[in-house]
């Protein structure tokens, strides 16, 4: 009986989110559909969030770029509290869906990147002109692991960086506290921030593999 209510309010609550998507702003790239169903499965708080995500990404998509990427970067630096993965999800390294993020309200430095990334795809952003960049990351004297989201408007240019320890987005070479490792997106994954190709990204990261296909199921 208790699983037949847990059901039943599951599709109760879908219902009720299909129809306030139908009046939220269209967001290019995203199954309202499917966001609605996973939104559902995950319980009420990821319900309460898919709406405003998904008018801060019609608002987005409305934008020239770099407003595009600042008013992205704000939205997921204000919702998602820094907290590592051990204390979010129980293991130590865990890549989460922009869903499974804001429905915790809580992640790490991949999971703002990841954030931002799929939100900037869903408003319209090119792939090619956004790269996920693992660093190493000066922070009170440690070299620490770090992941941040660069924008580049160019091939070649100096890209902004997208941050959950610094606020504001700033180009690469006025963050001199990050020193890049490899960068990646959904088409290639690269040594540093550079221009040749080092593989397959979705054969080479299984935790991006595995990312990719749970966003999928959501809907991005």
């Amino acid at each position: 009986m208790l699983r037949i209510r847990r059901a039943l309010a599951r599709r109760a609550g879908a219902m009720v989110l299909g129809a306030l998507l139908a009046t939220a702003m269209p967001a290019q790239g995203l199954d309202n559909d499917k966001l609605t169903e996973a939104a559902a499965k995950l319980g009420p708080r990821a319900v309460a969030e898919v709406q405003p995500l998904l008018q801060m990404i019609g608002r987005a998509a409305a934008l020239d770029e770099e407003a595009r990427i600042t008013l992205v970067n704000n939205y997921m630096n204000q919702r998602i509290a820094f907290r590592e993965d051990i204390d979010v999800w129980g293991v130590i390294d865990y890549w989460a869906t922009p869903l499974e993020a804001l429905n915790k309200g809580a992640g790490d430095c991949e999971d703002y990147a990841i954030a931002k990334y799929f939100s900037l795809l869903s408003a319209g952003m090119p792939i090619a002109k956004l790269r996920m960049v693992y660093v190493r990351a000066s922070l009170r004297g440690q070299s620490l692991a770090h992941m941040v989201l660069a924008y580049y408007a160019q091939p070649g240019a100096d890209p902004l960086i997208l941050d959950n320890l610094i606020p504001d987005v700033r180009p690469a070479s006025q963050r001199p506290d990050l020193r890049p490792v490899f960068s990646f997106n959904s088409e290639g994954l690269w040594q540093g921030t550079g221009t040749v190709t080092q593989g397959d990204p979705v054969a080479r990261l299984s935790l991006w593999r595995n990312l990719l296909q749970k966003a999928k199921a959501e809907g991005f």
